[in-house]
């Protein structure tokens, strides 16, 4: 038994090196989000009368307990000021946590990683075991340092707590739930879409439990993001819920070692398909489509249920800003109209991150067409070193404007549907295009960062969040201007757009063109890289 797990400690040591920079800058972003909530909410709700009026305004509108579940204390500041996170964010933690347990699992086996690793001493068991260990480890030290934001943020100690340990014990069951999956298919890939498959599932199960009167319903006791809310922290704090998603870890961690042990390194337990019998691929381009295409379906989907339940909220944004200190800054924008407004225009910048972080992803594939060595293959042919870049990194492009294009026309769809205005449709629509260009030249750093340093492709990601950070904290870090003007972001324009935008967005699609030019170069003069 021993011998199975022979190389774990080694692998745990390796994989936080591999993870050094990216798996802080998560843990802390999260730790970051909390404290500033907790620490903003006192002012917005300054007294009970307006907490409670709030919470009732929020249970009372079906698409938000659908969205983020229910507030069971309505005079609680935690309680309401957290409900975005009980669920929401829960659910963007589980996918971090399946992300992280499949790269040192399904990963590192489907590039041949683990393969070479096993020429030492290294366990059966030992990838899977390290795998969970880091991921396991995460969720704590993340749950632990929110806590800890939220307390120092002003909240109760108590409630602080009894949330973060609910992150943690949320994200240990859903890496799990990763490691299972990592056993019954044969690729990464497929392990991360049944494991995000799952979140959607579980995430679906309480939206519709939670939507039940009094609620929440025998469903939402069926997924462990209503777990989490269960919880209840600042609404009772009922600790003994925690014990859920620990049992379920301890369940199907053993069972996904036992999976390991009936498989072949390298398969999955789930049997492949065969292709057709004739290829319908004409070149680099279909296959880029189609290696890309399953997952951009699987956002659009997403995109377009949360912007129709997005924009149905404008109507009741004011019924949530009751407090004397909310209504003096309705007054301030200009009114009701000017409050849908900067709501719509809140969430359509949302929208374009998320877009952004597609484009990351999608633009990504570059680099691990590469490391698979699918990128040597193809360039054995007559195909091109620009035109196999140009298939991903303009599969990638498209991607993201359809995403935004599919999101401004859901926002409006649900604003004109509230708000008996048309007009909505086509001014949601206009705010989300003009995202597009600051998600291109995020999309595009991928390109330049794959042609010149191909292993550091992933900073990508560090550079997004850094943009994400400026444009959360960076007020309340007193961060320089000239700081704050590098994130992209800060120059698109929100709604109202004006025809004076017009130089903004020509600047940013410039700049994202002169990146991908750079990368193009780049990748023209280096070798492939392994």
């Amino acid at each position: 038994m021993r011998e199975t797990f022979a190389g774990t400690g080694t692998l745990v040591r390796l994989g936080l090196r591999r993870d050094r920079w990216l798996l802080p800058a998560w843990i802390a972003g999260f730790a970051l989000v909390t404290y500033s909530t907790a620490e903003a909410s006192a002012g917005l709700y300054p007294d009970v009368g307006s907490r409670v009026e709030a919470a009732t305004a929020l249970n009372a509108t079906a698409s938000m307990v659908a969205l983020f579940g229910r507030i069971y204390d309505p005079a609680s500041l935690g309680a309401l000021s957290l409900i975005k996170y009980t669920a929401f964010m829960t659910a963007v933690l589980a996918a971090l946590m399946v992300v992280l347990t499949i790269r040192h699992t399904r990963a590192d086996e489907e590039s041949g990683r683990l393969e070479l690793l096993g020429g030492g001493r290294l366990g059966r068991d030992a990838p899977l075991a390290a795998a969970l260990a880091i991921s396991f480890g995460a969720s704590l030290v993340l749950g632990l340092l929110s806590a800890a934001a939220l307390a120092g943020g002003g909240l109760p100690g108590s409630g602080s707590l009894a949330f973060g340990l609910g992150w943690a014990a949320t994200g240990m069951a859903y890496s799990a739930v990763a490691g299972v999956a990592a056993q019954l298919t044969a690729s990464a890939r497929g392990a991360t879409g049944l494991s995000i498959g799952v979140i959607a599932v579980t995430y679906a199960l309480r939206a519709v439990g939670d939507l039940a009167e009094p609620g929440p319903s025998v469903l939402s006791w069926l997924s462990p993001i209503g777990w989490n809310q269960q919880i209840r922290a600042f609404a009772g704090d009922r600790w003994w819920v925690l014990a859920l998603p620990l049992a379920l870890a301890v369940v199907l961690v053993p069972a996904s070692l036992a999976l390991r042990g009936r498989r072949d390194l390298g398969a999955g337990l789930r049997a492949e398909r065969p292709g057709p019998v004739r290829g319908s691929l004409s070149g680099v381009w279909d296959l880029a489509v189609r290696l890309q295409l399953r997952v951009w379906a699987a956002w659009a989907a997403a995109f377009v249920i949360f912007g129709v339940v997005v924009g149905s909220l404008v109507g009741n944004v004011a019924q949530f800003l009751s407090s004397p200190n909310a209504q003096d800054l309705i007054r301030m924008l200009g009114g009701p109209q000017a409050l849908n407004d900067a709501f719509l225009a809140a969430e359509i910048s949302i929208m374009g991150l998320l877009a952004a972080a597609y484009g990351v992803s999608a633009a990504s594939h570059l680099r691990s067409e590469e490391a698979a060595g699918h990128t040597e293959a193809l360039l054995a042919t007559a195909t091109t070193r620009s035109r196999w870049a140009s298939s991903h990194y303009g599969a990638a492009l498209a991607g993201v404007a359809l995403l935004m294009l599919l999101s401004g026309l859901s926002i409006g769809f649900g604003a004109a549907w509230v708000l008996a205005d048309s007009s909505q449709i086509s001014r949601a629509t206009v705010a989300a295009l003009a995202q597009i260009p600051a998600a291109w030249l995020i999309t595009s750093t991928v390109l330049a960062v794959f042609g010149w340093a191909p292993r550091l492709t992933a900073a990508a990601w560090g550079l997004l969040l850094g943009f994400v950070a400026l444009g959360e904290f960076g007020v309340l870090w007193n961060a320089p201007q000239w700081l704050m003007d590098l994130s992209p972001f800060r120059h698109s324009p929100l709604l109202p757009v004006g025809s004076g935008s017009v130089s903004e967005l020509a600047g940013l699609t410039a700049v994202a063109a002169l990146i991908s030019a750079a990368g193009y170069l780049g990748w023209r003069r280096r070798d492939l890289a392994a």
